[in-house]
């Protein structure tokens, strides 16, 4: 155990849960404390959807895809009847309903070329830099960078075609929230089903989750990864009353930076609105940010409690290239999509909208091409030819 760096990230997490809340009230304070548990619960079971989709492009092995599978599943269970009926408790809740385009379509899969090239999405960007990874958190700078790049851009976006007359699509306001449950765990189920019958195609077996060894010091079973992670949803859910996302963060953090070094972003397009109150409130009063920043203490404490906090110092220039241009290419792209696989998908998929199908969709093509990517520039060996039949 690494004390020093354990004191260091549990003082951060109360400071800031103190600055949020002083700034914006308990349910800031609140949503700091729900980032942290995010954190360690994405350290311990080193969960996240880039290192999944990888492993089944290239070896066939789903086990990462079925536990999205449940957190998707689980947090849906709650999400819907929140949205329906958490008013007439006390606990109201909205969805993100966003519509389907071009722009977002594009935005998603150069999302997914960057994840696997920056070796990370947005939440497993935040975590591994929380943790200790040097190359990761230059990543996370990136990442700033092409989302604040991304931007400047939104007047040619915006123009681009929509689809459905640039209106989203709910499913529960489509099918009530029972049949939108219904039809969820139709298609996550099918989906399950499908990947299941493929590995077991490939392997002739399907393969075992690994057993938690701690709870304290990790690591954890993918699944119960998924639970936490679920439990994280639906709290946010809860607490700030819509889903939880990340990226959106890192575009104030960028924007607040290029306003501070003399750059007019209150006159672009995408800072005009509802979003010109972020841009000049403190980054305290924002839920997003105040989450991320949770994240990178409690991977932080997480990593401190292992006994695995130890950056490395020394980096390729391979992995520097790719660090860049992963995080770039994340920034831009999750700007165009509405958020990455935690925002725009898992945001999308706990709303009922099929603004999160549509970015599963293009997410990973563009994920299979980043994969590919990956193969010919030497970050993966090339893989195992097949067995003649």
């Amino acid at each position: 155990m690494n004390r020093n760096i354990l004191i260091l990230a549990l003082g951060a997490t109360l400071t800031l849960a103190a600055l949020a809340g002083a700034t914006a009230g308990w349910k800031l304070a609140a949503a700091a404390g729900i980032g942290a548990f995010a954190g360690v619960a994405l350290y311990h079971a080193g969960f996240g959807f880039t290192g999944a989709w990888r492993r089944f492009a290239r070896e066939k092995r789903a086990r990462g895809l079925r536990a999205q599978i449940v957190l998707i599943g689980l947090a849906c269970l709650i999400t819907y009847p929140l949205m329906e009926w958490g008013a007439e408790i006390g606990v109201p809740a909205r969805g993100f309903i966003l519509p389907m385009g071009l722009a977002s379509a594009i935005g998603a899969a150069v999302f997914g070329i960057g994840m696997q090239l920056g070796g990370g999405c947005a939440s497993g960007t935040l975590f591994t830099a929380g943790g200790g990874s040097t190359r990761m958190a230059l990543v996370l700078v990136f990442f700033i960078a092409g989302s604040v790049w991304a931007t400047a851009h939104w007047d040619f976006w915006a123009s681009l075609p929509m689809l459905n007359d640039r209106r989203g699509i709910s499913l529960p306001n489509e099918l009530g929230t029972l049949g939108a449950m219904a039809a969820m765990a139709a298609i996550l189920g099918t989906i399950w089903l499908g990947t299941a019958r493929v590995e077991r195609s490939a392997h002739g077996d399907i393969e075992k989750d690994r057993p938690t060894e701690s709870l304290l010091r990790g690591p954890w079973a993918l699944m119960l990864g998924a639970v936490a992670l679920a439990l994280v949803s639906i709290a946010t859910m809860a607490v700030l009353g819509r889903p939880w996302g990340v990226t959106a963060g890192f575009a104030l953090w960028g924007a607040k930076i290029v306003d501070a070094l003399g750059v007019d972003v209150a006159n672009w397009t995408y800072w005009s609105g509802w979003r010109k109150g972020p841009l000049e409130a403190s980054v305290f009063a924002d839920g997003t940010s105040v989450m991320n920043f949770g994240i990178l203490f409690g991977a932080m404490a997480a990593a401190a409690v292992a006994g695995r906090f130890a950056p490395v110092w020394r980096l390729s220039g391979r992995d520097v290239a790719t660090a860049v241009l992963g995080g770039l290419l994340m920034g831009y792209g999750a700007r165009l999509a509405y958020g990455c696989n935690i925002g725009a998908f898992l945001g999308g998929m706990v709303s009922g909208s099929l603004h999160g199908w549509w970015w599963l969709i293009w997410g990973f093509l563009g994920s299979l091409a980043g994969v590919r990517l990956r193969e010919i520039i030497g970050m993966d060996p090339p893989r195992a030819a097949r067995p003649a039949i």
